[in-house]
């Protein structure tokens, strides 16, 4: 049967107590913006404010229960996110629940996503690209039986739980090679606890062959085009450090030509240098060919000199956060110059020193990667299976999961 977006949910809003109540914040009730979204999970576990009672009961901002979904909905629109417990939340968001007997909560979240686009299109305002109570009117939606939606709901949901295991193991190893860093390189433990002799300290650009970032295409009179050379933006690169292919713009072979200085080769590590500060990660050949703007920096390592990871390990060490933090440019936006992110010292050892302390972060890194590849699989076959599932294209009337 057919519904609108708007009949099979109730639409909650959102809202912000008085910013200058202290009495209003810093409570126990989360209170969760479009910030908080991270795009590496379906539930939002943190939030960077939390109010109080009093805040929520003089403000429009209401509650949201366990699974409801919510969206944001100014601005940037459609990033989603599932509720994991109570929280409250602000009026950039939409909260999503489902009408009990009509709509699985579970598969509520994944139709929104697969109808995202379709909001985008049909945003409102003149300013702000705007979703309104009228944008889930105006798109319909085939229901399936309860049954069949939490059918549909579990082969998805059983796909996200695996990314986001391996997104914990990732974690847990990136704690790993932080803690190893920290011993050689803050208390020197290999060392007896005193800072080798051996260790001296080069800036970033003479133990690397590149240190560039990109530019956009538009400025040489370029056009993105709908398939083509990977065209990594800073929003590719997660907190993670993995790159998410989904947020990939594209660009020709010529133009990929025309921006030579920025082709993006293995082992390089990109890092944001405008607007979200401090993103990393390392390339690798599944996100090849690849081209960048000029929010990125690229860091080449001379494996004459340093290798890749080596030199990566410094940044999971977050060595560099202290030094660029205290280098930040503001301007229209806050950024990094690429006269600083080449000036960063790096504490280089002998080869063999070198060599002993790459064998125990190294097999750290690879499995990591291993993890993201398989993230990357699993994500590909999600979006395949959600159109087609949403679709009833996958007939899953006979399955019982």
């Amino acid at each position: 049967m057919k519904y609108k977006l708007s009949e099979i949910m109730d639409i909650i809003g959102g809202g912000t107590p008085k910013t200058s109540n202290p009495e209003y914040w810093n409570g126990n009730i989360p209170w969760l913006s479009v910030k908080d979204f991270n795009n590496d999970y379906r539930y939002v576990y943190e939030t960077e404010k939390a109010i109080t009672q009093a805040g929520l009961d003089n403000s429009s901002t209401k509650m949201l229960k366990r699974n409801d979904s919510i969206i944001s909905a100014r601005g940037t629109v459609g990033e989603m996110a599932m509720i994991p417990f109570p929280m409250a939340f602000n009026q950039s968001c939409y909260g999503l629940r489902a009408k009990k007997g009509l709509v699985d909560a579970e598969y509520l979240y994944y139709l929104i996503k697969h109808n995202v686009v379709v909001l985008k299109k049909n945003t409102h305002g003149s300013v702000f690209d705007t979703i309104t109570h009228d944008t889930f009117d105006d798109i319909e939606v085939e229901l399936p039986s309860l049954k069949e939606q939490k059918v549909v709901a579990s082969i998805l949901r059983n796909l996200d739980d695996k990314i986001e295991v391996n997104n914990e193991i990732n974690k847990n190893l990136e704690e790993q090679a932080q803690a190893i860093f920290k011993s050689w390189f803050v208390d020197f433990e290999p060392f007896g606890g005193i800072q080798p002799s051996e260790m001296q300290f080069i800036p970033l650009q003479e133990l690397c062959k590149v240190v560039t970032k990109g530019t956009t295409p538009t400025t040489l009179g370029k056009s993105f085009t709908s398939t083509g050379i990977n065209f990594i933006k800073a929003e590719s690169i997660l907190d993670n450090h993995s790159i998410d292919s989904s947020k990939f713009a594209f660009i020709d072979e010529e133009t990929n030509a025309l921006l030579k200085r920025s082709v993006i080769k293995a082992n390089d590590i990109v890092f944001t240098i405008a607007g979200t500060l401090g993103r990393f990660a390392m390339v690798d050949n599944s996100v090849l060919p690849a081209n960048t703007n000029q929010a990125v920096a690229i860091i080449r390592p001379d494996e004459t000199k340093v290798t890749p990871a080596y030199l990566y390990s410094f940044f999971i060490g977050n060595w560099h956060n202290e030094y660029y933090s205290k280098r930040i440019q503001q301007a229209v936006q806050a950024n990094l110059s690429l006269t600083t992110i080449k000036s960063l010292p790096i504490a280089v050892l002998k080869n063999t020193t070198m060599n002993n302390y790459e064998k125990l972060v190294s097999p750290l890194f690879a499995l990591m990667k291993n993890n993201e590849e398989e993230n990357r699989r699993l994500s590909k076959l999600r979006d395949t299976l959600l159109p087609r599932l949403m679709s009833g294209e996958l007939d899953v009337s006979n399955l019982d999961l």
